[in-house]
């Protein structure tokens, strides 16, 4: 089931899914990196946003 982008809340907003091509998006344009980077990180962290956005934050 997909998810219903009519429902807003911050469930979502703590992972990054692979499978989302914005998320992904959004991971490469703020952080000037590769979709194979992207892709990269959020295996290595199982998609947690604050885990990926403070190893890029880092550099």
């Amino acid at each position: 089931m997909a998810d219903n982008k009519l429902k807003q809340d911050n469930r979502d907003r703590s992972k990054i899914s692979s499978r989302e091509d914005y998320e992904i998006d959004y991971l490469m344009t703020k952080f000037d990196i590769s979709k194979n980077h992207a892709l990269e990180l959020i295996v290595k962290h199982a998609g947690s946003r604050r885990k990926i956005e403070e190893e890029l934050s880092k550099t």
